[in-house]
């Protein structure tokens, strides 16, 4: 068994009966094994999100960088936010759920964590977007792109179109923006 296997049930099970529902004795039954052989790989319920989240940064960087194709930075910020949404899209509800959950008013140390994981995020975007901006340019950068992505997100998480087509546009206009005002650099 392994960390993969888990979350795999976890996702098939949360795609069932919710987030909200889903216990780490649930997942146990489901795979039958022990609540031990559990706790090997996953200390509570929240790891399972971080490896969600980990495997659409995964994801998003494996399309980087491409081969032959020539993109600009505004390009490949798009490419790499769109890639990381789509692959969480085969669980858009689910997806949906478990950030609900992070947000409950008693769960503070998942918000804390939550900022955390934004930042990681968005620390491979620039990566894959191949941004190179340095000291005060960087930082602007990076609280722009973290709101951004935080707004889009948000946005995607509701968006019910199909493909998520509103989000597509809205992130398309917001990096559009910024490129105008060379924030992409």
């Amino acid at each position: 068994m392994s960390a993969d296997t888990i979350l795999n049930a976890a996702l098939t099970l949360g795609d069932i009966n919710g987030w909200e529902r889903l216990t780490l004795t649930q997942i146990a039954r489901y795979l039958k094994v022990s609540l031990a052989d559990i706790h090997q790989h996953v200390k509570q319920k929240d790891d399972l999100v971080d490896a969600w989240f980990d495997r659409a940064d995964a994801h998003m960087l494996s399309r980087f960088p491409q081969q032959g194709v020539s993109l600009n930075r505004t390009q490949r910020l798009n490419l790499a936010m769109q890639s990381w949404l789509d692959f969480l899209a085969r669980h858009h509800k689910l997806t949906a759920d478990m950030l609900l959950y992070k947000l409950e008013p008693g769960h503070i140390h998942l918000q804390a964590a939550g900022v955390l994981r934004i930042s990681r995020t968005v620390q491979w975007f620039r990566e894959a977007a191949d941004l190179k901006a340095t000291h005060m340019a960087r930082i602007g950068q990076e609280i722009a792109l973290s709101s951004l992505f935080a707004t889009i997100f948000l946005h995607w998480l509701k968006d019910s179109t199909k493909h998520q087509a509103r989000t597509r546009e809205r992130l398309q206009q917001a990096l559009t923006q910024g490129k105008r005002i060379r924030l992409w650099t």
